[in-house]
């Protein structure tokens, strides 16, 4: 298990997450406009999830049904970056 970032973290990227989290398994670049979490590089410690102040973070089993596609997100950030960038644009749109 590990813990994901989901859509209400889109275009805020507070990083108040990345700060605490022990491993520093959080990832984004300018060109971002989430935060990703490293499927392989989390500990499953929970640090993250009490610090974020849009309660984006949560562990992979407890991902409301309807935020599910941000798991899949998540993890295909790890292995193609533009093709997660487009997800999360058909995901939450800009305005």
């Amino acid at each position: 298990m590990t813990y994901v970032i989901t859509e209400t973290c889109v275009d805020v990227k507070d990083a108040s997450c990345v700060e605490v989290c022990p491993v520093n398994c959080i990832y984004s670049s300018d060109d971002d406009r989430v935060y990703y979490i490293h499927p392989d590089e989390c500990i499953d410690c929970g640090a993250c999830e009490p610090e974020c102040p849009v309660t984006a973070i949560f562990s992979e089993d407890g991902v409301p049904e309807n935020l599910t596609p941000w798991t899949e997100v998540n993890a295909l950030y790890f292995e193609d970056q533009e093709a997660a960038r487009r997800q999360v644009d058909l995901l939450k749109p800009r305005s």
